[in-house]
């Protein structure tokens, strides 16, 4: 059989052939994942055009809408390109992946004063590490004696269920916040999965979710985090897992309240999605760590940092969650970097245990609180009205992103864009203040926010400048 397209290009036969015979499931997810398989293993080249979205429908027995959400997928993630009329090819697997939306976070115009785009913690709020460095003898260190040794220190992983917000089959530490939901995005999400995730979300995660070729789908939030009535609308689309923050969301501050969290676990109750709760801000966050693993742990992921509390050097999280996703992930991690040095977990394990880096987190924790508080307040004062949330940041809305950016930064002030953590596009307009980062002195502050305030009414002028 020959196969044409508008453009009268022909493809291949065998090609044809080849993905039909492959296909087993004839599902947007089952023809994604069959054609991504074939240009794995080789039997598809780069260069190679494939079927169009009609004929391979009429092969199939499947709508054309079937085919061409398959496509989408394996364009999201760089397996194909579409060439217009010429038709649609097998695109070159070593071009890298860029992590373009996490990047875009830092494209705020650059200036040389206060930078408050990073959501990084301030580093003279954490405890210092000479003394728990100090503690680390021969004695008290736990030397790795085998690439096969136990890869948490069991008198870390006691210290982390001691404030655990639920019972879990299994807790382990991985690098990071980051590194722990990119591990689980490998564990339970496949090419044209649908995932929900909040709206606006981290920018890293929707970057990971796009990488590994998954449906993203938006739901909206307010001050306690995901709305219960937008989870279960988009719950109808059967997804396999569910992304949110338990609290101090990322950029809102948004948090799960007790009823809150009540009311999604009795919607996740009527699904089988696995549920990835994030907990970037850890122990400098004000509000208690709420979990859905408290009503849903046969089917919940928690991640907690502890980098905005006791440094992002440390690269350690811990997770918890279900055997069924955690025990793969740990065996699939042992080819790789096997576990989080033990070294590094020996010196959270003394912070932990020190009073004084306890009390030293405790003084961020109010510090950043109180920044948050007092520029919540001095903004409202300049007629510009923000819900404080919680953790490090505040969610600002201007008139204008790239207006907002460039007022600011005409003041030697950065802030971050909005538009990268929005999935959808919005008529509304954000900028993203890292308050941990805000100076203590009064008068400084109340500058800090006539410049933002200023800059949040800034609109375009018609020749593309500000006015």
């Amino acid at each position: 059989m020959t196969l044409l397209d508008q453009g009268h290009r022909m493809t291949d036969p065998a090609v044809t052939d080849m993905v039909c015979e492959a296909i087993s499931d004839a599902s947007p997810r089952g023809i994604a994942a069959a054609v991504n398989r074939l240009i794995r293993a080789d039997r598809l080249h780069v260069g190679d055009r494939l079927p169009t979205v009609r004929a391979l429908a009429a092969e199939l027995g499947v709508s054309p809408a079937t085919v061409s959400e398959a496509w989408q997928a394996l364009s999201a993630v760089g397996a194909i390109e579409s060439r217009g009329r010429a038709g649609t090819f097998v695109r070159s697997s070593q071009e890298p992946s860029r992590p373009v939306r996490y990047l875009s976070v830092g494209l705020a115009p650059t200036v040389g004063g206060l930078d408050l785009s990073t959501s990084m913690p301030d580093p003279s709020l954490l405890p210092p590490l000479e003394k728990s460095l100090r503690s680390l003898t021969s004695a008290s260190l736990r030397w790795t004696t085998s690439y096969l040794d136990d890869p948490v220190l069991p008198a870390l992983q006691v210290r982390f269920l001691e404030s655990w917000p639920y019972e879990p089959a299994r807790i382990v530490t991985v690098d990071g916040a980051l590194d722990g939901l990119s591990r689980v995005i490998d564990q339970v999400v496949s090419i044209g999965d649908r995932v929900i995730v909040e709206d606006p979300g981290f920018p890293a995660l929707l970057d990971l979710l796009d990488a590994r070729g998954a449906e993203i789908v938006p739901v909206a939030l307010d001050d306690q985090g995901i709305v219960p009535g937008a989870l279960a609308a988009a719950l109808e689309g059967d997804p396999v897992a569910v992304f949110l923050h338990s609290r101090a969301q990322n950029p809102t501050g948004a948090g799960l309240t007790p009823a809150r969290r009540d009311a999604l676990a009795r919607v996740l109750a009527r699904s089988s999605a696995v549920i990835v709760e994030a907990d970037h801000s850890g122990l400098i966050a004000r509000a208690p760590d709420l979990s859905l693993g408290s009503r849903l742990p046969e089917r919940t992921v928690h991640i907690r940092s502890y980098s905005k509390s006791h440094g992002p050097d440390l690269r350690i999280a811990a997770l918890s969650g279900p055997a069924h996703v955690v025990d793969p992930l740990m065996a699939r991690r042992m080819l790789g970097p096997g576990w989080t040095s033990r070294i590094l977990q020996s010196l959270l394990l003394a912070l932990l245990e020190d009073p004084e880096a306890e009390e030293c987190v405790a003084r961020a924790r109010d510090s950043y609180h109180r920044r948050t508080e007092n520029m919540t307040l001095l903004l409202e004062k300049q007629g510009i009205h923000v819900h404080p949330g919680d953790g490090v940041n505040l969610w600002v809305g201007v008139e204008d992103e790239r207006s907002a950016l460039l007022t600011l930064a005409a003041s030697d002030i950065r802030v971050a864009p909005g538009s990268p953590f929005k999935v959808r596009a919005s008529a509304s307009s954000h900028v993203r203040v890292t308050t941990a980062l805000l100076p203590d002195d009064p008068d400084e502050q109340k500058a800090i926010a006539r410049h933002i305030a200023t800059a949040a009414l800034v609109t375009p002028s018609p020749r593309g400048g500000v006015s």
